[in-house]
């Protein structure tokens, strides 16, 4: 399958990297060209707009960093829809209003394409190793006819249900790992505090009840100090609101989420936009004027698998 990819930034570029090297012709788009350039230098081609690269391809995929950069990239003059193939698909990898992705999905079906959505979990070392984990939502047969794709770039791939239904179900795994996030960074700050040595501290929370995917790494770059997760403040402001909003228009009274809201914008005020939102914790840091800090931790997470490793591939269908 020809495969066109759309959106070269953290998770995107190492995504695409990963159709490359399993041997997918692949075109690229995106707003900086300087992006794509290790791509191309390795035999991925360029198309100057959206439309012209879903005219070659087989599947046009697009990993944005908002719903409205996705519109955008679809519905303008030289969008992908101008230049979508029937019997074509296109699949959505970016976080998105599972609302608008269900409109964007019945404008892709009215070209005779077939629409999709596959989010991503797990972080951008896990992308950069074939090893992220893929929820999809739409049609079984579209699933099925992009699944050699989706396992070039995932680990654990999990069909959710209709167009929509894996939106919905990212934006609640950000939220928990937001919320996660907030509950470390006071966790870790009563250790501190109360004498515990947080090297030690780490290990007893990975080891007991109150451990987490996001302990066992955003913890060790916050003990390093650099944060450096790879994702951003107004990313998670971005996740935060989508499930916010969705949980406010089913009619659920939320308490947690509205506080995890606020207490990013605020992380968003400090640190800036493009912040690492690990560096949320700094709010308690500053308050109480002390550092997370331990050594041997790592500045950048680094994944233990590779796509050479002969891993498991899991594919887990719903009934």
């Amino acid at each position: 399958m020809r495969v066109g990819f759309i959106g070269l930034g953290n998770v995107g570029g190492k995504l695409a990297g990963s159709l490359l090297r399993s041997g997918f012709p692949l075109t690229l788009n995106d707003l900086d060209r300087q992006a794509a350039m290790p791509l191309l230098e390795h035999g991925a081609r360029w198309a100057e707009t959206p439309k012209a690269l879903a005219q070659v391809a087989d599947v046009v995929i697009t990993c944005l960093p908002s719903p409205q950069a996705v519109c955008e990239v679809m519905e303008s003059p030289a969008g992908v829809l101008a230049g979508l193939c029937k019997g074509a698909a296109w699949m959505e990898m970016s976080t998105m209003d599972e609302g608008e992705v269900q409109r964007l999905g019945s404008l892709v079906e009215q070209v005779g394409a077939l629409a999709l959505e596959a989010p991503v979990s797990g972080g951008c070392h896990r992308a950069a190793t074939g090893n992220i984990s893929i929820l999809v939502g739409g049609q079984r047969e579209g699933f099925d006819r992009v699944f050699p794709v989706l396992q070039a770039m995932g680990g654990s791939i999990l069909h959710i249900g209709p167009l929509g239904s894996a939106s919905a179900l990212k934006v609640v795994t950000n939220y928990l790992a937001s919320a996660h996030l907030v509950a470390l960074g006071e966790a870790l700050m009563v250790c501190k505090l109360v004498g515990i040595d947080l090297a030690t501290a780490y290990e007893g929370i990975r080891i007991s009840s109150g451990n987490s995917f996001v302990h066992e790494t955003e913890s060790q770059v916050i003990l390093n100090g650099s944060y450096n997760i790879n994702f951003t403040m107004d990313l998670v402001c971005k996740d935060t609101g989508l499930f916010d909003a969705l949980g406010k228009r089913l009619g659920i009274p939320l308490e947690l989420s509205p506080k995890i809201v606020e207490i990013f914008e605020d992380g968003r005020r400090r640190y800036g936009e493009r912040a690492w939102s690990s560096m949320i914790v700094k709010r308690l840091e500053e308050a109480c004027s002390a550092d997370l800090r331990a050594p041997g931790f790592p500045e950048e997470l680094v994944d233990n698998h590779s796509e050479a490793d002969g891993r498991e591939m899991h594919r887990m269908e719903t009934t």
